[in-house]
């Protein structure tokens, strides 16, 4: 009889649904066994069966390799170690950041007035027919300083949140290593 090309798509029948599944989990987790084997690769294959039961394939382990990929490929001896000293600075860059983050909220008040005082609304209409050459090329001038202002805001911005999930980060990996002690 021999193989045959089975076209991708859901199988309708719920027995032959869980037979499929079957065989192609055993052929999954053979695959990966061959890759770790033959490549030396840390795998870990994770499924879950139409009726909602799990099963798992890892070398050297299911949680080794899961914990590993959590700290983005880091050895798998020992988990972060991360000092008070460090957190302590990553917290103090982070206040600092966020009072950078206060003071651009107060620019960003600082430019509505300034668009008040142009009379621009912000609907994003600008009474532009009153306006002669000297008041656009001034409007022109302060629209461009405002838009540099927002792309400086904006990579505070992300700096700051950047941090805000390295000190995250941080804290939860000390927090499970105390719990691991």
């Amino acid at each position: 009889m021999g193989r045959r090309k089975i076209e991708m798509k859901l199988v309708r029948d719920s027995s032959s649904r869980q037979v499929t599944f079957t065989k192609r989990r055993n052929g999954v987790f053979k695959k990966a066994n061959e890759l770790t084997t033959l490549c030396g690769a840390e795998v870990a294959v994770i499924a879950f069966s139409p009726g909602g039961k799990p099963f798992s394939y890892g070398q050297p382990g299911v949680d080794a390799v899961a914990n590993r990929f959590l700290r983005r490929g880091s050895v798998r001896s020992k988990p972060d170690n991360i000092n008070g000293t460090a957190i302590e600075k990553l917290s103090q860059e982070l206040m600092n950041l966020m009072n950078e983050s206060e003071a651009e909220k107060k620019k960003a008040e600082m430019l509505d007035e300034r668009l008040k005082k142009m009379n621009l609304t912000c609907s994003g209409k600008l009474p532009l027919e009153g306006l002669n050459k000297d008041q656009l090329q001034k409007l022109k001038r302060s629209l461009e300083e405002m838009k540099e202002e927002v792309r400086e805001s904006v990579k505070q911005l992300e700096a700051s949140s950047g941090l805000m999930l390295l000190v995250q980060k941080a804290a939860d990996d000390k927090e499970s290593h105390s719990n691991n002690a």
